[in-house]
């Protein structure tokens, strides 16, 4: 990667290139990641994917499927600006830790770890968004089961939070995301670094230019290991974020223990299916965005 000529133009380039990819990612995946959070929240109520993603359909339609896209969006532009942003801070700070030249290229697991050390800033900025998508996503399943009354919009939920735990409610969480941000985002830039050496390889040619198709199954394929990897992590907060609205909710890993010993280890799985079918497409579109858009800039400012 070449640097830009200026670092707080090489920040705001990464940062509106990681803005470019949650877009696209968001768009291309919610109505899946909408499925996920229900089957994750309530196991019982839905057979399988199939079953969750038909009667959601039948009740809500395709406009409640993609409920929650409001901080959906908000969640992943702020999440992979903050990430990219801070990958290539990181990506710095390990050159230096290492005592290697600036701009030096780093291999995938150097790049894997400044991803992982990236994703504690990340997990600042997703965990109040995130907690409002969650309970949109299963607010009708919550209205259902009688734990909450009806009728919540955006604004509802943000004022409940504010209401009940103030500023401080919106990281309810936090843990949970930041335990399940740390591996998962290693595994993400480890394999989509490594996927892409792997294509680079085989086609004799540089990782950059692989072209558009293998570059989204790098994609794809990185945001596949990330979930293999944090989907139990992420199945218990997104218990705590919904649940938590109902009143108090126990911590992680009394949440976690939980769910082992009524529902067994499987429930922590529940939802996976649309999950990695959303991988590839929604994780492709990331990746496609935020090269692009970054070389577009990094052409324009001339690095």
């Amino acid at each position: 990667i070449i640097m830009a000529p200026h670092p707080v133009i090489q920040a705001i380039i990464d940062f509106s290139a990681g803005a470019a990819g949650g877009t696209a990612c968001v768009l291309s995946g919610q109505p899946f990641d909408t499925i996920k959070v229900k089957m994750q929240t309530f196991p019982s109520m839905y057979r399988g994917f199939i079953h969750c993603f038909i009667s959601s359909f039948k009740q809500v339609g395709l406009r409640g499927l993609y409920k929650g896209t409001t901080p959906a969006l908000l969640a992943n532009i702020s999440e992979n600006a903050v990430l990219f942003l801070s990958y290539g801070l990181c990506q710095d700070t390990v050159r230096l830790l290492l005592r290697m030249d600036n701009g030096a290229e780093l291999s995938d697991v150097q790049k894997a770890s400044a991803g992982s050390l990236a994703s504690i800033f990340s997990s600042m900025a997703i965990c109040p968004t995130e907690l409002v998508k969650c309970r949109l996503q299963a607010m009708h399943e919550m209205e259902e089961t009688g734990k909450v009354a009806k009728g919540h919009t955006v604004w509802s939920v943000v004022k409940t939070v504010l209401r009940t735990n103030g500023p401080l409610g919106f990281y309810q969480g936090l843990t949970s995301t930041i335990v399940r941000e740390i591996p998962g985002y290693f595994c993400f830039f480890g394999a989509y670094e490594v996927c892409r050496s792997t294509f680079a390889h085989h086609m004799g040619t540089d990782k950059d230019s692989i072209g558009i198709l293998p570059l989204m199954f790098s994609g794809g394929f990185g945001g596949a290991c990330l979930w293999l990897v944090v989907y139990p992590i992420d199945c218990v907060k997104s218990r705590i974020q919904v649940y938590s609205l109902a009143g108090r909710q126990e911590g992680f890993m009394k949440t976690f223990m939980g769910i082992i010993r009524t529902e067994g280890f499987t429930a922590l799985y529940s939802g996976l299916t649309p999950t990695m079918i959303r991988t590839f497409p929604a994780n492709g579109a990331l990746f496609l965005a935020y090269e692009f858009s970054r070389k577009f800039m990094m052409d324009t400012v001339g690095a």
